[in-house]
C-alpha cells in the first residue's frame, strides 16, 4: 500500500475500505502457516472469501492437513508449490498454492500478510522473523509464542516497518478490542480477561483424548485449554498489552455466577492503583471476555446506574463471544490496511507463564511442554517470576529434570538442563537483556546464553 492510500484508508472504517478493495480487486493476499484445527476453520471462512481478502496460499508440514484445509474451504483448484517462486507463478493465475515449506509463503512476493496458527514455539519464531524480514505482517494466531516473546517480536517487526498483532477472536483480541473502544468514550479501564468454564491444573492428554477426538483437536492443545495453560497464556498476551499486572500467580479467578460479579471478588485498591488481569470463573455468558472501568464521579454513577451498569464505581462490559475464525478478518484489515495491531505489548513484559508440576516429577525426566503430563503454566509478574529463576512454560519442552521436584512447586532454570541452541531461547534471552529486572536477573548459564537475534 502506497502512503497516500493508508493516509486516505485511515479515514475509512474497515469494512469500507474492504469493500473497496473488493471492488477494485486488490484483496489483502493471505499465507497460513499451520492447518490444525483452527487453522481449517480459518481457511474455511477467508475461503468464503471475505470481502476485500483472499487466502492465496497455506504451507503445514503435511500435505494431507494442508489439503483438508483447502478442500473444507471449498478451494478446488490448487497448486502444490516448492518454492517462493511456484508460489508466486500460482497466485499471478488465481490458484491457491499449498506447500509443506513455511518459507516459501515468507519469502514470495504474492503474500501480503502472513497468519501464524501453528501454536509452535520455536518454528513459529523462525517463521516470524523471515516474515518481518521480507515486509510481511504477522498476525499470531499463536498465545504459545507471544506469550514468551511477543515484546521482543514487536521489537523486531518494528525495524522492518511491518506490525505484528495477536487476533482478534482470541480472547486477548476481544477484550483489547473492548478496552480500546471503552477508552475511546473517556471511560478509565482498569481491568480485563476472560470468562472460563473451568480449570483443572491436573488434567492430563490421557484424562482429554476422548474430548480432543470427538472435537476433532489436538489433544495436547485441548489439555492446555483445561489445565490453566492457555488461559494462563492469553492473560500475558492480554497483560503486556494493557500494562495490567496480577494480583498473585495464577490469577484469582473467583467463581461468579454472572460476569458483573467479578468485581466484588478483586481488590480495589489495586484495580484503581495498577489494574488488573484476571478471569472470571463459570459465569454467564460463560464464553468472551469483559473489562472492568472505574467511574467515582457522583453524577456520572447515577446515570450509570439509569442504564442498569449497577450502583459503581466499578462497571462491568463484556463480549459475549470468542470466535477466532471469524474475528480474525477484523484484525488482517486493521493490519494490512491502516497499520493498526488488535493487541501488542506495549512494551517491557508486564507478566510471564511460569511452569509448574503437575505431579511429582523425578531427576531424568524429560518435560513434554505445554499440554503435556509433567506441567501446567500459571501467569505471574515478571519481576516475581524472575526474582525465583522461573522456567518459561514455553522453554520448558525437552528440558531435562537435574533434581526432583515436587507437585505444584515452581520449576525453575536451575532444576533443568536446557536444549542447546534454538532462537526461542535467543529471543527470550535478548527480551531479559533489553528490559532488565532490577535485581531479579535469571540465573541462565552463560553457556547458554545468547548473543542479539539479527534477522536483516
Amino acid at each position: 500500500m502506497n502512503p497516500a492510500e493508508h493516509s486516505a484508508g485511515a479515514h475509512l472504517a474497515i469494512d469500507a475500505v474492504l469493500q473497496q478493495r473488493e471492488s477494485e480487486r486488490r484483496p489483502i493476499r493471505v499465507g497460513m502457516i499451520g492447518a490444525g484445527a483452527t487453522g481449517r476453520a480459518i481457511a474455511l471462512q477467508l475461503g468464503t472469501p471475505v470481502p476485500g481478502i483472499r487466502l492465496v496460499a497455506i504451507a503445514n508440514r503435511t500435505f494431507e492437513h494442508g489439503i483438508r484445509a483447502l478442500t473444507e474451504a471449498g478451494i478446488q483448484n490448487w497448486q502444490r508449490a516448492e518454492s517462493a517462486e511456484e508460489v508466486d507463478r500460482a497466485v499471478a493465475r488465481g490458484i491457491p498454492a499449498l506447500s509443506n515449506d513455511p518459507y516459501a509463503l515468507t519469502e514470495c512476493n504474492a503474500v501480503d500478510l502472513i497468519v501464524e496458527v501453528t501454536g509452535t514455539v520455536e518454528a513459529a519464531a523462525r517463521v516470524s522473523l523471515a516474515a518481518f524480514r521480507n515486509g510481511k505482517h504477522v498476525v499470531l494466531v499463536n498465545a504459545e509464542l507471544d506469550s514468551l516473546i511477543g515484546p521482543i517480536l514487536k521489537t523486531k517487526a518494528d525495524e522492518h516497518g511491518v506490525v505484528l498483532s495477536h487476533t482478534d477472536g482470541d480472547e486477548p483480541g476481544v477484550a483489547m478490542t473492548l478496552l480500546r473502544y471503552l477508552r475511546t468514550l473517556g471511560l478509565k479501564t482498569v481491568a480485563a480477561g476472560n470468562i472460563k468454564g473451568m480449570v483443572d491444573h491436573y488434567r492430563t492428554p490421557d484424562t482429554q483424548r476422548a474430548f480432543a477426538a470427538k472435537n476433532d483437536q489436538d489433544v495436547k492443545k485441548v489439555t492446555s485449554f483445561a489445565d490453566a495453560t492457555k488461559l494462563s497464556m492469553e492473560a500475558t498476551v492480554l497483560s503486556n498489552a494493557t500494562g495490567f499486572p496480577v494480583a498473585r500467580r495464577g490469577m484469582i479467578g473467583p467463581a461468579c455466577g454472572y460476569v458483573r460479579e467479578i468485581t466484588e471478588h478483586l481488590p480495589a485498591d489495586q484495580l484503581v492503583a495498577t489494574g488488573l488481569v484476571d478471569y472470571a470463573l463459570g459465569a454467564a455468558p460463560h464464553t468472551g471476555a469483559f473489562v472492568v472501568v472505574h467511574e467515582d464521579h457522583p453524577l456520572k454513577k447515577i446515570q450509570l446506574a439509569y442504564y442498569k451498569l449497577g450502583d459503581g464505581p466499578f462497571y462491568v462490559f463484556y463480549t459475549p463471544f470468542h470466535l477466532p475464525h471469524l474475528q480474525i478478518a477484523s484484525t488482517i484489515g486493521r493490519a494490512a490496511i491502516h497499520r493498526d495491531a488488535t493487541v501488542v505489548p506495549i512494551g517491557a513484559p508486564v507478566c510471564e507463564v511460569v511452569t509448574v508440576a503437575k505431579r511429582d516429577l523425578q531427576a531424568g525426566e524429560i518435560l513434554d511442554g505445554v499440554g503435556g503430563f509433567s506441567a501446567y503454566g500459571l501467569i505471574d509478574n515478571r519481576a516475581a517470576a524472575r526474582e525465583q529463576d522461573a522456567l518459561p512454560i514455553g522453554l520448558s519442552e525437552g528440558c531435562k529434570l537435574l533434581r526432583d521436584v515436587r507437585k505444584d512447586s515452581l520449576v525453575s532454570f536451575a532444576d533443568v538442563d536446557l536444549p542447546l541452541g534454538g532462537v526461542a531461547l535467543a529471543l527470550w534471552r535478548e527480551q531479559q537483556a533489553r528490559w532488565p529486572v532490577l535485581d531479579a536477573a535469571s540465573k541462565l548459564p552463560a553457556a547458554h546464553r545468547v548473543d542479539t537475534v539479527k534477522i536483516s
